[in-house]
C-alpha cells in the first residue's frame, strides 16, 4: 500500500479541479466538471467544518465526516470504520449513516455495509477504489503513510463517481484520522492537565496538614520540654527544701535555743552580766524572724511547683502573698494593657521585685510596700516603694561601691538587680517614695530581648 500513496498524492490535487481539457468543444464535460467542483468546494467546506469541531471530542468529528461524504455522495449508506490495533483511543471505532441515522451498534448493521466494516477493519489496505459495477466505493484511511481504517459508501441513484469523489473521500478520511489522533491528545492532555491540578491541590493539602502537624509537634515538644524542666525544678525545690527544713533550721532553732540559755544565765548573774543578757535581746528577736523567714522558704519551695505559671501580673500577686509571708503588707497594681514578655525576662522581672521586697522587709524595716507595673507603648516600667527608714542616697553610694569592690556579701542584692536590670536593657534607679521610704524604679525598653542569662 505505502508504494502507492505517491501516485494519490500527486493525484488528488489534480483531479479536484475535475478539468482534464480547457478546450471549449467539450462542453458536455465542461458542464459535468463544473458540477463537480461546485460540489468539490461544498465537501470541502464541510471538511473545514469538521476540523473545527475537534475540541468538541472525537465523536462529534466523526460525525460531522460521515455526514459531509455522505452527502457529497448522496449515499444511501456510508460507513467509517477504523482498523483494528490502530488508533487504541480512537472512539467511535465505527460509524454508519443510514437513511438519515448515525449507528454505532455493530447488531444493527445491515448485510450489504458488514462486509465492508470487516474489510476495513481487517484489510484496511484494500480499501481502494469502486467496487465492480460501481454500486460502491472505498477509500483508504491513513496515518504517517499507514493504513488505519476507511471510508465505505453505496453512492446514491444516478451519481457518478469520479477520481475527484475518491479524492475528497481520502481527504476526509485522512483528516478524520489525524483530528481522531489529535483529539485523543487533547483530550488526554486535558485529562493529565485536571489530574496534575489535582494532584498539585493534594500536595499543598498535604503541605497544609504537614505544617499543622508540624506546629503540633512543637507545641508537644514545647510542652513536654516544660514539663521537664518542671520536673527537675520540683526536684530541686524539694531537696533545697529537705535541706533547709533538715539541717539549716535545725541549727537556726539550735543556735537559738543556745542563745536563750546563755542569755538567762547572763541574767541570773546580774551587773555587767545583766546587761549584756539584755542586749542579746535583739539577737533573739532576730532568731525568731530568720526561723519565721526559713519555714517561709520552706513552704515556698513545696508550693510553687505546684502552682501553673502566669503572667507577670499574676506572679507578681503569687509573690505578694507567697514568696514573702512576713508583717509586710504589699498591694500590686497593674497599668496599661499588659503585653507578653519573654519567659526569662518575666523570670528576671519577678526575681527583682522579689529582691526589692526583701530589702524593704529586713533592712528598711517596712510595714507596707506598693509594687507597680505600668505597660507602656516602648517600656515596661516596674516601681517598688515602702514606708521603711531606708536612705536613697545612702542607698545609691553602697550601691556603686557593691560595683567595684567586694563588700563581704553586704549590698549584693542592690548589684543583682542592676545586674538583672541591664540584662534586660534596662536601667534601675533609687530615690525617696511618696510612702516615705525608698523607691526602686527599673525601666525596661520594649521589645525585650529573647534571651536573657541569669546573674544569680
Amino acid at each position: 500500500m505505502s508504494e502507492l500513496e505517491p501516485s494519490h498524492h500527486t493525484a488528488d490535487l489534480g483531479v479536484l479541479t475535475g478539468l482534464r481539457s480547457g478546450k471549449r468543444s467539450y462542453y458536455p464535460a465542461y458542464v459535468r466538471s463544473t458540477e463537480r467542483l461546485e460540489r468539490t468546494v461544498e465537501a470541502l467546506d464541510g471538511i473545514s467544518r469538521a476540523l473545527v469541531r475537534t475540541a468538541e471530542g472525537p465523536r462529534a468529528l466523526v460525525e460531522t465526516v460521515v455526514r459531509t461524504a455522505a452527502e457529497h455522495l448522496r449515499a444511501r449508506w456510508l460507513l467509517l470504520a477504523v482498523a483494528d490495533g490502530a488508533l487504541r483511543a480512537a472512539r467511535p471505532r465505527f460509524l454508519l449513516y443510514a437513511d438519515d441515522v448515525l449507528i454505532d451498534d455493530e447488531t444493527r448493521i445491515p448485510a450489504e455495509a458488514r462486509y465492508h466494516l470487516e474489510l476495513l477493519r481487517t484489510r484496511p489496505w484494500e480499501a481502494q477504489g469502486p467496487g465492480q459495477g460501481c454500486d460502491w466505493v472505498r477509500a483508504p484511511m491513513t496515518l504517517d503513510d499507514e493504513p488505519v481504517g476507511g471510508i465505505a459508501a453505496q453512492p446514491g441513484a444516478g451519481v457518478e463517481v469520479a477520481d475527484t469523489d475518491l479524492a475528497i473521500l481520502r481527504v476526509l478520511a485522512n483528516q478524520a484520522a489525524v483530528a481522531l489522533h489529535h483529539t485523543f491528545l487533547f483530550h488526554a492532555a486535558t485529562t493529565l492537565r485536571g489530574r496534575a491540578d489535582e494532584l498539585s491541590e493534594a500536595a499543598e493539602q498535604q503541605a497544609r496538614d504537614l505544617a499543622a502537624r508540624s506546629a503540633e509537634l512543637a507545641e508537644t515538644q514545647a510542652r513536654l520540654l516544660d514539663a521537664m524542666h518542671r520536673q527537675a525544678l520540683d526536684d530541686e525545690r524539694r531537696r533545697i527544701a529537705r535541706e533547709l527544713h533538715d539541717s539549716v533550721s535545725q541549727y537556726v532553732l539550735s543556735a537559738g535555743m543556745t542563745l536563750e540559755v546563755c542569755r538567762a544565765e547572763l541574767a541570773a548573774l546580774g551587773g555587767p552580766a545583766a546587761d549584756i543578757a539584755e542586749r542579746l535581746a535583739g539577737a533573739k528577736d532576730l532568731n525568731r524572724q530568720a526561723v519565721e523567714r526559713l519555714r517561709a522558704a520552706i513552704y515556698a519551695l513545696n508550693r510553687t511547683s505546684k502552682e501553673p505559671v502566669g503572667p507577670l501580673p499574676v506572679m507578681l500577686e503569687r509573690l505578694s502573698t507567697v514568696h514573702l509571708p512576713t508583717d509586710l503588707d504589699v498591694r500590686v497594681q497593674v497599668a496599661g494593657r499588659p503585653v507578653p514578655l519573654p519567659p526569662q525576662a518575666e523570670q528576671s522581672i519577678l526575681r527583682l521585685t522579689g529582691e526589692a521586697l526583701f530589702n524593704s522587709a529586713t533592712h528598711g524595716n517596712a510595714r507596707r510596700a506598693l509594687v507597680r507595673l505600668r505597660y507602656l507603648p516602648d517600656a515596661v516600667v516596674l516601681t517598688v516603694s515602702d514606708d521603711g527608714d531606708g536612705e536613697p542616697a545612702q542607698l545609691r553610694r553602697a550601691l556603686r561601691m557593691a560595683r567595684v569592690t567586694d563588700l563581704g556579701g553586704r549590698h549584693r542584692g542592690l548589684a543583682n538587680m542592676v545586674a538583672r536590670a541591664e540584662e534586660l536593657a534596662g536601667r534601675l534607679s533609687i530615690r525617696r517614695s511618696k510612702m516615705g521610704g525608698v523607691l526602686l524604679r527599673v525601666d525596661v525598653p520594649l521589645p525585650v530581648r529573647d534571651a536573657v542569662g541569669g546573674t544569680g
